[in-house]
């Protein structure tokens, strides 16, 4: 069949699109199988929601990576997002580790803040085992908030000269990954996203209107059609432009319809843009 298999080591909030209810649907779209490795089980998102129920599975996620492991189950690509705490990312480092043997490409989503400010549960340990969770990484699509934490930068709620943040993803890259992809950059009528790949020295920039709103789950579905275009092998500048597109679509989408903002964008919607863009792509 030759399908490509990823391991998706993400939350999963019952009600509100984000983390494994769009990663899911997404990949699949594109023709890739996704396992999913809950990190956790929530009754909703934790934006806009109050008194959330939570089931922290850490004592879990060992027991299913070792037994995938002993029915000599394999992955293309492992890809991680939202980790709570200091344990459960360093769960997610032994689960690259074990399944290291054939080189799957592994797709770190550093999900630590937005908008300046590092979500609560971030602490600066977690910080620097994000640091070192990084190190195994082949791509990594931190958000500019992400970034400003990942190298200790002052944040700036209009970047004038994205040139220069260049530096800034040659920085990321020496912290291991191969391929940079820096999203959500803001300027005054638009977003960027700026990705850099260290073993051809190539930096790209695709950008995208500033809709005036803010969705959750978008960056999980960013970085689950890189992740898909990647596999299917695109090159970076390609699976940015895909990404990119698709997230636009589904916010223009989303916003037309006035639907609830702490709802997500409706991907049921926006979904067969995406498949008939990979059925194109294919051909």
């Amino acid at each position: 069949m030759n399908m490509p298999r990823i391991a998706a080591v993400h939350d999963l909030s019952c009600f509100g699109r984000c983390s494994l209810t769009v990663i899911i649907p997404t990949l699949s779209c594109m023709g890739i199988q996704v396992c999913p490795l809950p990190t956790a089980i929530l009754s909703t998102h934790l934006g806009g929601f109050k008194n959330v129920a939570f089931a922290d599975l850490t004592d879990h996620m060992g027991d299913s990576f070792r037994h995938w492991k002993m029915e000599n189950i394999s992955f293309d690509c492992i890809y991680s997002g939202f980790l709570a705490s200091e344990r459960q990312i360093d769960v997610v480092a032994d689960f690259i580790d074990v399944f290291s043997k054939n080189r799957p490409m592994v797709l770190v989503d550093p999900v630590m803040g937005d908008k300046g400010k590092l979500y609560s549960v971030y602490t600066p340990r977690m910080q620097e085992h994000m640091r070192k969770l990084i190190q195994k990484a082949d791509v990594i699509t931190p958000n500019y908030t992400e970034a400003c934490f990942l190298l200790e930068k002052p944040y700036e709620e209009d970047i004038a000269e994205p040139a220069a943040l260049q530096d800034w993803l040659i920085s990321l890259a020496d912290l291991g990954p191969d391929k940079i992809v820096m999203t959500g950059i803001p300027q005054q009528e638009k977003l960027l996203n700026m990705g850099f790949e260290r073993s051809t020295g190539r930096f790209w920039q695709v950008a995208s209107p500033r809709i005036p709103v803010s969705y959750p789950g978008t960056g999980d579905i960013f970085a689950s059609v890189l992740a898909g275009a990647l596999l299917q092998q695109s090159s970076l500048s390609d699976a940015i432009q895909k990404a990119a597109g698709f997230v636009e679509q589904a916010i223009r989408i989303t916003f037309a319809a006035g639907a609830p903002v702490r709802e997500g964008v409706l991907l049921e919607r926006a979904l067969a843009w995406l498949y008939q863009d990979s059925q194109n792509s294919d051909q």
